[in-house]
């Protein structure tokens, strides 16, 4: 492809984003194909010579496009979202474009800068304390990687080195004190609760450690609690094991619940006061719900964040920075540091070897994306005010269904209310068995029919349909498509139910006409 070719390309594929973004919310939300669709549509071997672009361009919409699920629809409702805007695509083309590895200063100083820089922006626009700005008096800092998964991965790292080093600062250097290293190893946990993501746990099998759950409860609002804390750690130290780190979550995927952040540093508290050293390493996960601390009505939520070691969130979710764009923040970029920086020769330089933030020493990966550059373009173009407004009208969404559903008791309870943009209902049933059966049907129905594409969970025992709401495009008018979907397919649940010879016979029976 030459300049001539890319340029007509590059304005249709334009072009077609353009057509895309704007026409989403008239495609199938769910692709219809099925497993292993594409291997009969494909050639066996890659192609000897080249093809036009003309050609690629048709298979992909021929091909391709049928086997997309549409995440810009306002019609998706599932997870929680993760879609782009029109600046960050727009700063995509300038990324790759000028594509290079930027893994320390020289690379490319301004992605290192300006990478500082925005997260710095953020620190300040989610009201974060000053000890996770690069400026802050202990030395802090953010750093922009793929996905929350690989933010927990590379701080639990640096806390279980720093664990480590404090266990054995006072034995010299030798087979013992390595030996007691292990040792020590053997006997560190990694916590977190039944809301916390998978990913912690994720990361402790990778890195060869311990996982144990806290029980968050449903009279606590799904919420760890700091009383919970302290009793799981006393059971634990009394086994002899020594937990080490902790992942607090701000929006639990499951239920987007808030866990209990003071609760949870008094219980740390009380425990350095009697003695126990090292401190427990506290990572604050907030990959969907961290983007609403944009907003003066919820920045109380970072008040004790003072306490903890790191926190997350993910622009790529809800901020409309597109995939993959995961700001994590540190009070001290040296336990980072001390753990992941390796200077062989070829990547010294004089900047380097000064006081410059060298972005591999924060991250497992040597290379780095250019990530910065679009969250650069999409806090400039929407301004921190469009965002507000974006993240609003999520939340909004959610408190207007769950107005609806408790319209109608006959058929839905609100499981967990509008909490940011997510609402979990429970179709309404005899008793728990019956709730899980109606719930799973119902979902099954609205999810295979391809209008609305949400998820299910199961909590305590119990089927959950999740809805959530964070695409930019969706309105009111989605809001009610949804609801009467579900209203449908309640009603026709119940009606069926009702109908049977079976059901009418346990009725019959419990009123004692048999």
């Amino acid at each position: 492809m030459n300049v001539e070719e890319f340029l007509e390309a590059a304005k249709a594929a334009i072009e077609d984003a353009a057509e895309y973004q704007e026409n989403v919310a008239t495609k199938r939300v769910i692709s219809g194909v099925q497993p292993g669709y594409l291997n009969s549509l494909m050639p066996t071997s890659a192609p000897a010579d080249p093809e036009p672009f003309s050609a690629i361009r048709a298979d992909f919409h021929d091909n391709i496009m049928p086997g997309m699920t549409h995440w810009h629809s306002p019609r998706f409702m599932a997870f929680f979202s993760c879609h782009s805007s029109y600046p960050a695509i727009v700063a995509e083309i300038y990324a790759n474009a000028l594509s290079g590895a930027y893994f320390n200063w020289i690379c490319s100083p301004a992605a290192t800068e300006l990478e500082v820089i925005v997260l710095d922006w953020l620190a300040q626009e989610l009201n974060l304390p000053e000890c996770f700005k690069s400026s802050g008096s202990t030395r802090g800092g953010g750093v922009l990687h793929g996905s929350a998964s690989e933010a927990v991965l590379t701080v639990m790292a640096a806390a279980r080195d720093k664990y480590v080093a404090a266990r054995t600062k006072d034995m010299p250097d030798g087979e013992d004190k390595e030996d007691e290293m292990w040792r020590v190893r053997s006997k560190m946990v990694v916590l977190g609760s039944t809301g916390t993501h998978s990913c912690t746990q994720k990361a402790a099998n990778i890195l060869g450690l311990r996982f144990e759950t806290i029980r968050a409860h449903e009279e606590d609002s799904f919420s760890l609690q700091g009383r919970h804390l302290t009793t799981k750690l006393e059971q634990l130290e009394a086994r002899g094991l020594e937990p080490f780190f902790l992942t607090a979550t701000m929006g639990t995927t499951d239920m987007c619940a808030v866990d209990d952040f003071e609760g949870i540093a008094d219980s740390l508290k009380q425990r350095l006061a009697g003695g126990r050293y090292p401190d427990i390493w506290v990572h604050v996960d907030a990959a969907m719900a961290g983007s609403a601390l944009i907003l003066p009505e919820h920045k109380h939520n970072t008040k004790a964040f003072h306490n903890f070691s790191s926190f997350n969130f993910n622009p790529h979710k809800w901020l409309l920075t597109g995939y993959d764009c995961s700001a994590t923040f540190v009070r001290s970029r040296a336990d980072l540091v001390n753990t992941l920086s390796i200077k062989p020769a070829y990547l010294r330089n004089r900047p380097s070897d000064d006081d410059t933030t060298e972005y591999r020493d924060w991250q497992i990966a040597l290379g780095k994306r250019f990530r910065s550059l679009k969250l650069w373009f999409v806090l400039r173009s929407h301004g921190i005010s469009g965002l507000q407004a974006h993240v609003r009208n999520g939340i909004s969404m959610a408190e207007s269904l769950e107005l609806k559903l408790r319209t109608r008791p006959d058929l839905f309870t609100v499981f967990t209310p509008a909490r940011f943009a997510l609402v979990t209902l429970r179709v309404v049933g005899r008793d728990v068995d019956e709730m899980n059966a109606r719930t799973r049907r119902v979902f099954s129905r609205v999810t295979d029919g391809g209008e609305y594409y949400l998820t299910s969970t199961v909590v305590e025992g119990k089927s959950v349909i999740r809805v959530t709401f964070g695409v930019k495009s969706v309105r009111e008018e989605h809001v009610e498509g949804v609801f009467g979907v579900l209203v449908r397919e309640a009603e026709k649940e119940c009606r069926e139910q009702i109908d049977t010879p079976s059901y009418i016979a346990k009725v019959a029976e419990r009123e004692g006409r048999l």
